[in-house]
């Protein structure tokens, strides 16, 4: 009888493969259900996001218009083709996590063995921050996406031999479509600084080939000209990429402080829309565990980059607290090194015994499905029944589009975000859009209020809704 030999079979030979591919199908799945999962509505931040979006001309750019206009360009698209609902905000936000879980797994597997890269990219993207950040309609996810964009085309220059030119030309139109995005302007001053001080990157730097240089200089340049050009028609854009709204030099500490602070409770009284706490207790130990095993080797550019980005980011977040969310990239690297530091001990005790190295499997395995299940678990559930994020969303407009007939006048009073947000449906002619309600002899025909109002007509149907402590939402009226 032939002798059975592992390392000839075929699922063993491609493990990492089918590995990689059933995550990449189980991460896209679960990105494109999730406007049909968590947080089941929209928050006032995304429904800003969303006529932000939609009232981006091609003009606003000769304007000065330029803020978060990668994002917005998207959106807008998104809503024009499929109309304004909960899934159309959220699109964009799904498409560019899909691109970023993509670029992680690459990010990890460029710098980290197979198996080290494999179970880090799982738990990174299957946790419920990053969820989160991929599900939400607002261009907050560009603040990890453009960073885990340039540092791949990083490490696909640095350490490489002979370089591609191709990757410079991208990195340098990487580095001017990320200034458009609030506050990462300082990223590109930060990534100039690293490369200058870093005397492996400076090495690479000198390495390059001139003609690419000078052609990616150009193409930085030619943008921090035009970001430039934008601001001197446009101040007001000045404060928006740099600044957080009423910021001061004496809000710095409370804005870390509040940044910060979803990461160390458990929503018991916590005004954010994140939920808490934003990394598990189980991650946040693998990565103190990777940050400690990186002392070693501090001055290599992979190891040194999560330290000074978990830095910068709290520097950023002093000048706006959404800034926070740009630590679950070093928090996704020094996971990935922590991983690789626990694996290599275990090795170590064990270096000739291959039973004994294949018995972790076992413990490995249950410990990263714990984690998985629960960082899944405490996304779906949290945000539907943990009631300081749960009425951070609503579905109104999921119950005006099942609600009302098309041509209805709706009445919003009171809240602007939400008469801006349902105008859109006035433009694009399904309903008409009011803020203040007429005299009674001047209301039409059929009409409707989203929340109770004084009316003197006769209620047809009051259309109910679990985000609100009364249920009551949407009042239909009949004269």
């Amino acid at each position: 009888m032939k002798k059975l030999v592992i390392s000839k079979l075929f699922l063993y030979r491609h493990r990492f493969f089918i590995g990689f591919l059933v995550l990449g199908a189980a991460y896209i799945g679960l990105l494109f259900g999730l406007p049909l999962l968590s947080p089941n509505g929209l928050s006032e931040a995304e429904m800003q996001s969303a006529v932000n979006s939609y009232n981006l001309h091609f003009d606003s750019i000769f304007r000065g218009d330029i803020v978060d206009l990668p994002y917005r360009v998207l959106q807008k698209l998104s809503i024009m083709a499929f109309g304004l609902n909960i899934y159309s905000v959220k699109l964009p936000s799904i498409i560019i996590g899909t691109l970023l879980g993509g670029l992680l797994i690459l990010l990890l597997n460029r710098w980290f063995k197979n198996n080290v890269a494999l179970m880090a990219s799982i738990l990174a993207v299957l946790s419920a921050s990053f969820l989160y950040l991929a599900g939400s309609g607002a261009p907050l996810i560009m603040l990890v996406f453009w960073p885990t964009l340039l540092l791949w085309l990083g490490s696909k220059i640095q350490g490489v031999t002979k370089p591609k030119p191709m990757y410079c030309f991208v990195f340098a139109f990487a580095l001017l479509a990320s200034i458009f995005t609030p506050h990462l302007l300082y990223l590109a001053v930060f990534i100039a600084l690293f490369a200058i001080l870093h005397p492996h990157l400076r090495f690479t730097i000198k390495t390059l080939p001139i003609i690419p240089l000078i052609l990616t200089a150009f193409i930085i340049i030619v943008g921090l000209t035009a970001l430039v050009m934008a601001a001197f028609i446009n101040p007001t854009i000045i404060a928006e990429l740099l600044l957080a709204p009423g910021f001061s030099p004496q809000t710095f500490l409370e804005n870390i402080q509040l940044a910060f602070l979803p990461f160390f409770t458990w929503n018991t009284a916590l005004d954010s829309a994140f939920l808490s706490p934003f990394i598990g207790l189980a991650s946040v130990a693998l990565a103190i565990i990777g940050l400690l095993s990186t002392t070693k080797g501090f001055f290599a550019s992979r190891n040194s980059i999560a330290t000074w980005l978990i830095i910068f980011t709290v520097i950023l977040s002093g000048l706006n607290p959404e800034s926070a969310i740009l630590i679950l990239l070093p928090m996704a690297i020094l996971i990935a090194h922590g991983l690789r530091y626990i694996l290599g001990k275990w090795y170590d005790l064990f270096p000739d015994n291959p039973y004994a190295r294949i018995s972790a499997v076992f413990p490995i395995g249950l410990f990263l499905g714990i984690m998985i299940v629960g960082g899944i678990s405490h996304f779906l559930f949290g945000y539907r029944y943990v009631p300081m994020v749960a009425d951070k969303f609503n579905n109104d407009i999921e119950l005006v589009s099942n609600s009302l007939e098309p041509g209805t006048t709706l009445y919003i009073i009171g809240n602007p975000v939400e008469y801006e947000f349902f105008g859109i449906l006035d433009t694009l002619g399904t309903y008409h859009v009011e803020n203040k309600l007429p005299e009674t002899e001047d209301l039409p025909k059929n009409f409707a209020t989203i929340e109770h109002q004084a009316v003197d007509a006769e209620i047809n149907n009051i259309i109910t809704s679990p985000k609100y402590d009364n249920s009551d939402r949407i009042y239909i009226y009949n004269i």
